[in-house]
């Protein structure tokens, strides 16, 4: 199941992408995760449904710090899912 996510909110220097990246290898899912320059954050991940569904749950609420007011969810388009590493989940640049 590959997901693209949008978290809106206080999410930028809070340390979410790497708490982002943690949770995600703890649950076996892989992607990868991105600040935005309208100071969102983007991921797109695939993995087993549970556990991308759970990541999406902890997604909603962040490490401590941050405060996520929108979480956008859509499947993730042939190219995004094509683009992940499998057994990886990477920090790329800001867009």
């Amino acid at each position: 199941m590959a997901l693209h996510l949008r978290i809106e909110g206080i999410v930028q220097g809070v340390g979410y992408r790497q708490w982002f990246r943690r949770r995600a290898e703890a649950l076996g899912v892989s992607g990868w995760v991105r600040n935005r320059s309208d100071d969102s954050v983007e991921a797109v991940i695939d993995g087993a449904a549970e556990a991308v569904e759970a990541l999406v749950r902890l997604a909603m609420n962040g490490p401590a710090g941050a405060k996520v007011d929108r979480l956008a969810r859509r499947a993730a388009t042939a190219d995004e899912a094509a683009a992940i590493s499998p057994g990886t989940v990477e920090i790329l640049p800001t867009e």
